[in-house]
């Protein structure tokens, strides 16, 4: 605070008085200024935290709660917020006029949508048997990374990986994290070693006839 008299902002609150509203903090202090022993009043003002919907993912299941935010505080995807039921990564903001946004100010949205950090990542992985293919989902710990070219034990195929569909592109180099893929491709191959097996992380399993 800027002592009125010398403009020092060194200064020590000899008394405070906090005046609630439905929406505001407002605080009356009593300040004496550290440079010219001057005493004067001043107030701090400040917007209460008000609830938002949000709307949690959990693979198939969708969890509705309500989180207090700040009216001006800047929400994007890819943020992460801290739940009553854990750590949750915004994944797309719902504005009151009910468009979809990548980021908004928090007393614009009716809705935010987000995804759990506190569950593994669910991968599809599809295995070309060229004319079929088997089609799996696996949940691994979210910073697994999955690699082109890997050999990967499933059940009883060995399989190299070909692609990797994220939740922006498809890449046939390099790798990427659990988190952020939505399907793994690959092709049998004839080998009897392999980098890692993901048997005992199967959730789901079937057929596909091309």
């Amino acid at each position: 605070m800027e002592c009125p008299v010398c403009g020092s902002e060194s200064s020590t609150t000899l008394k405070s008085k906090k005046i609630s509203s439905k929406s505001k903090d407002i605080n009356e202090l009593l300040l004496k200024c550290n440079s010219c022993n001057f005493v004067f009043r001043d107030t701090i003002t400040e917007d209460k935290p008000s609830k938002f919907r949000l709307i949690i993912s959990e693979h198939e299941k969708s969890i509705k709660t309500l989180i207090e935010l700040y009216p001006d505080e800047k929400l994007e995807t890819g943020n992460s917020l801290l739940s009553d039921i854990g750590q949750a990564e915004i994944t797309s903001l719902e504005t009151k006029q009910g468009k979809r946004v990548e980021s908004a100010v928090a007393k614009d949205i009716s809705t935010i949508w987000a995804s759990s950090l506190e569950i593994p990542a669910r991968v599809g992985i599809s295995v070309d048997f060229s004319g079929k293919a088997d089609s799996y989902k696996v949940d691994v710990e979210r910073d697994f990374k999955f690699s082109v070219d890997d050999v990967v034990k499933i059940n009883d195929s060995i399989f190299k990986i070909k692609s990797i569909k994220t939740l922006k592109r498809l890449t046939k180099k390099g790798f990427a994290k659990a988190s952020v893929i939505k399907r793994v491709y690959g092709i049998p191959v004839n080998l009897n070693s392999y980098d890692y097996d993901l048997t005992n992380k199967i959730i789901s399993k079937k057929l596909i006839k091309k």
